[in-house]
């Protein structure tokens, strides 16, 4: 069964297998003990430190092992905070940072603190010179990731590293998309990353933070990592982990430019296969294994669940997969279509033959949706009626889209149809759908149970 999300956690590499299991034979003591089993387990956690530093492009005393990628963006962030307290309190960040970044700083602006959140354009990209912009006198510290982890955008990240020298700001880089494929560019100041994304074993993070910055561990002192991760280290995981790094920075040459063109395949192939649909992220500027697309009229979890059926493990942000039911945070800061959405994030060895297959397999799961869904096969004919009201109310996505689509024939060109619904997915989906199919968006206005949105007929 082909597993295309590599991106959310990439297979334990063979290489990380064999380390694991080595080490769990001589790396089971204490290293802070003198004895020689201490000091064997002493041996393997700092030959497992200097080969991770070297492949972050850190000293080895910079870099400290935590319990998960997530623990090092909290434990990065609060540190950086902490140790800046004197110069202020505000934080900067891009609007397509992965969770972990935007709930430090939710937390952080509940105690007080003030976040200014740098918009992205339309590929998920934020501009230099809009991010310079954001930084202020009393800004403690700001955070970019180097490649998003929804849509695979590059971020700048040598360039915003620049600006934030030149205003005398640590930036934190959030590195667990693309510390596989090479080092992050740039003066940076923190990183933080994850094992489980290079094929690594899940729970074991990385945090590098160069000298000179200032920096204050929050909890309780711990002697162990530098302070900056209390507890007895999982020296076999580590082991694992830093292993399967060089394993794969080996290979990132190749396997960057053979998975590189499969996933070109993939962006070429599905706009060719499948109608209405939209290849989101920056198509040149992007990490060589992910593509992300959204097919209009289509609901997220049933496409993902029939995917899976066909024996593809894909991933997905569209609200209609979401708990909460609301439209992926990158997505909406793109400002592009949620509905339908599709992460494909190829690991390593994938083979051409799977990504073939996948291509023959989803233009036949994406039509038996929409088809179950009820979704328009044909645009109507010009129509008298100069004003139509779509009511949607209770009609999560993507309903209230497949009725706009349905109800833009009855109104001839230059007529307006009004969807009336209460699904926060709309608030994307529509102006995208809009974009897509060349209609104008009107813009929205509350209405009794939801919201109202507008859309003139243009063509």
């Amino acid at each position: 069964m082909p597993y295309f999300d590599a991106a959310s956690s990439a297979p334990l590499h063979p290489v990380a297998r064999q380390a694991l299991q080595a080490s769990l034979d001589e790396g089971w003591a204490d290293p802070a003990r003198l004895y020689r089993e201490g000091r064997r387990a002493r041996l393997l956690l700092d030959a497992a430190r200097e080969a991770a530093a070297e492949a972050v492009g850190c000293r080895p005393d910079e870099l400290s092992f935590t319990s998960s990628g997530t623990r090092a963006v909290h434990s990065g962030i609060y540190g950086s905070l902490s140790g800046r307290r004197r110069v202020g309190r505000h934080l900067a960040v891009s609007a397509v940072e992965h969770s972990s970044v935007l709930h430090s700083a939710a937390s952080h602006e509940a105690d007080g603190g003030a976040v200014t959140e740098v918009a992205v354009d339309r590929t998920g990209r934020v501009s230099p010179d809009a991010y310079a912009a954001a930084l202020r006198p009393h800004t403690a510290l700001a955070c970019l990731q180097s490649a998003n982890h929804e849509v695979g955008t590059l971020q700048p990240v040598a360039e915003v590293a620049e600006a934030c020298r030149a205003a005398g700001v640590p930036l934190l880089v959030d590195a667990a998309q693309s510390l596989a494929w090479g080092p992050v560019e740039g003066a940076w100041s923190i990183l933080a990353a994850s094992a489980h994304k290079w094929g690594g074993p899940a729970g074991v993070g990385l945090l590098a933070v160069r000298k000179g910055v200032r920096f204050a561990p929050q909890g309780p002192a711990d002697e162990r990592e530098s302070g900056r991760a209390a507890g007895f280290e999982n020296i076999p995981a580590i082991v694992a982990a830093a292993a399967s790094l060089r394993a794969v920075r080996a290979e990132a040459e190749a396997e960057s430019a053979r998975l590189r063109g499969l996933v070109e395949r993939i962006r070429t192939r599905v706009v060719e296969l499948v109608p209405d649909v939209e290849v989101v992220g920056d198509p040149v500027r992007r990490l060589p294994h992910l593509v992300t697309f959204s097919c209009l009229y289509v609901d997220g979890e049933t496409l993902l669940h029939e995917l899976d059926r066909a024996e593809f493990s894909v991933s997905s942000g569209s609200s209609c997969t979401s708990s909460t039911l609301t439209p992926s945070h990158v997505l909406r800061a793109m400002g592009v279509l949620s509905e339908g959405n599709v992460r494909v994030s190829l690991p390593l060895g994938t083979a051409a033959e799977e990504v073939d297959r996948f291509l023959d397999v989803l233009p036949g799961v994406v039509a038996s949706v929409r088809t179950k869904l009820g979704a328009p096969v044909a645009t109507a004919g010009p129509a008298d009626a100069e004003e139509f009201v779509v009511d949607s109310l209770g009609r999560l996505c993507p309903i209230p889209v497949i009725e706009l689509a349905k109800a833009i024939g009855n109104v001839p060109v230059g007529g307006v149809v009004t969807v009336l619904a209460d699904d926060e997915a709309a608030r994307l989906d529509i102006p995208a759908w809009c974009e897509m199919r060349g209609q104008e968006y009107l813009g929205e206005h509350p209405a009794e149970g939801g919201t109202a949105y507008r859309v003139r007929r243009v063509s």
